[in-house]
């Protein structure tokens, strides 16, 4: 089953004085479907869902489904260390109008193979819909290896995979083995295009918070055979790109919607406002693409 293909956006969480900014979040939505976004991702790490409580997690969902009303896939980030708790949210995302989820590996209490598989088959019998395993071994400290995905494949509700290793060769070996299992998606902006060049679907990208149809368009091109096109966009976001990660993502690109106009400067501590220096890099590659 495949959830989507193209651009889909890891949606950031609006906050303003202290709590989820509702109205500025369905402005959000609106504003992603209409530069022709094909799938959004609610509460993951670019939505900031390690500072939510369960209930504001159910809250966010909740909106967003009845916002969204069916007009493209609402992808749940369900993440912990617990599978329990992952599992429960998982649930709860569903009950509350997801029609997916994502979860990453168990970050912190990392675990072995049999564990890693246990822990998604626990989230996709709770969940029951279909299940994006996101490997992101900078966050999590685990990677999962392609040997890995035989035993996951045996997990009916696991249908894809997000991969942001950022190694194109580890998803060429994934695609290669497992392509008529999973569909393999993009976590890195800057590398769309590689993977799409050893059979990806499309990528859940940060950078189309801020500029959407552009994604979309370099996705889009892509898939109708216009790749000079594509890569022509890939390279042109690219100075962009990497300002968004000179300091831990979401930091850079909430600093940069608030640049936009977009929503508030808010973070939830640990996370803090951007350094001056960073800031300025990022604010020229933001003006260079209005």
């Amino acid at each position: 089953m495949t959830i989507f293909s193209g651009a889909s956006t890891a949606l950031i969480t609006p906050f303003k004085n202290g709590e989820v900014d509702f109205e500025c979040l369905g402005r959000l939505i609106e504003m992603q479907i209409s530069a022709g976004i094909r799938a959004l991702v609610l509460c993951g790490t670019t939505g900031e869902a390690a500072t939510l409580s369960e209930d504001e997690k159910a809250a966010v969902i909740e909106y967003s489904a009845k916002k969204i009303a069916g007009r493209v896939p609402l992808i749940a980030g369900c993440s912990s260390p617990s599978s329990e708790c992952a599992a429960r949210l998982a649930k709860k995302a569903r009950e509350k109008g997801a029609d997916a989820i994502l979860t990453t590996t168990p970050y912190y209490n990392k675990c072995t193979p049999e564990g890693l598989y246990l822990h998604y088959k626990s989230v996709a019998e709770a969940s029951e819909i279909p299940l994006i395993a996101y490997n992101v071994p900078s966050r999590t400290g685990m990677n999962i290896l392609p040997c890995h995905y035989e035993r996951l494949s045996e997990i009916d509700c696991l249908v894809a995979i997000k991969e942001a290793s950022g190694n194109v060769a580890q998803c060429e070996d994934i695609i290669s083995r497992y392509g008529d299992r999973f569909d393999l998606y993009s976590g890195c902006d800057e590398l769309v295009c590689p993977i799409y060049a050893v059979g990806g679907k499309g990528v859940i990208s940060v950078v189309s918070n801020l500029f959407p149809a552009k994604v979309a368009r370099l996705c889009e091109s892509w898939e109708t055979g216009r790749e000079k096109d594509a890569v022509r966009t890939q390279l042109e976001l690219y100075p962009l790109i990497c300002s968004l990660f000179l300091e831990v993502n979401p930091i850079p690109v909430k600093c940069a919607m608030a640049h936009l106009g977009l929503s508030e400067e808010e973070f939830r501590l640990p996370l803090c406002p951007m350094s001056e220096k960073n800031r300025s890099i990022m604010t020229e590659e933001i003006d260079r693409l209005k």
